[in-house]
């Protein structure tokens, strides 16, 4: 059974985000969004993006390492919290690289594009605060983030640096 967020299956309801809201409740969740510049192409960067085999390579304090399930949507992922489940959702006309993630402290979906900028690549990443984190918890992992996008740039304009 997958993990919830307030008893609401996030593989039924990503377009909330995950969350069971009645009609007359109107409430959000904290959220950060976090961008870098790459110097790519948006179709490398998307392509290295959907490939969540290549996640461990730049999500390093994150995702310790990730591997296909039986189920081809889902990916199981080692996370310094233990394991998890990853599933990407993406859309290359569109650069969607919305995924939902399902680890033993909650559950809940990343919105994600990569964009043209000029010739190259803008990804742009939200997290919204799960309810079970604490504000501190997620300043942390938020700060983890930032050092995960630095690398994210190296590997992608190193490669673009060997293809050009």
């Amino acid at each position: 059974m997958e993990r919830s967020v307030r008893g609401t299956d996030v593989s039924r309801h990503a377009p909330t985000m995950g969350l069971a809201m009645s009609d007359t409740a109107h409430s959000t969740l904290r959220s950060v969004t976090k961008t870098v510049r790459i110097n790519c192409s948006p179709k490398s960067a998307f392509d290295f993006l959907a490939d969540l085999a290549n996640w461990p390579r730049w999500a390093v304090l994150n995702v310790l390492s990730t591997s296909p399930t039986t189920d081809p949507d889902w990916w199981d992922m080692v996370t310094p919290h233990g394991k998890a489940r990853l599933r990407m959702r993406a859309d290359e006309c569109h650069g969607v690289l919305d995924h939902d993630f399902v680890d033993p402290l909650a559950s809940w979906t990343v919105p994600a594009r990569v964009i043209a900028n000029a010739a190259g690549a803008e990804f742009i990443i939200t997290f919204f605060q799960p309810p079970t984190f604490t504000d501190e918890f997620f300043d942390q992992q938020v700060k983890l983030v930032d050092i995960e996008l630095v690398r994210l740039k190296e590997l992608l304009e190193s490669q673009a640096g060997r293809v050009a």
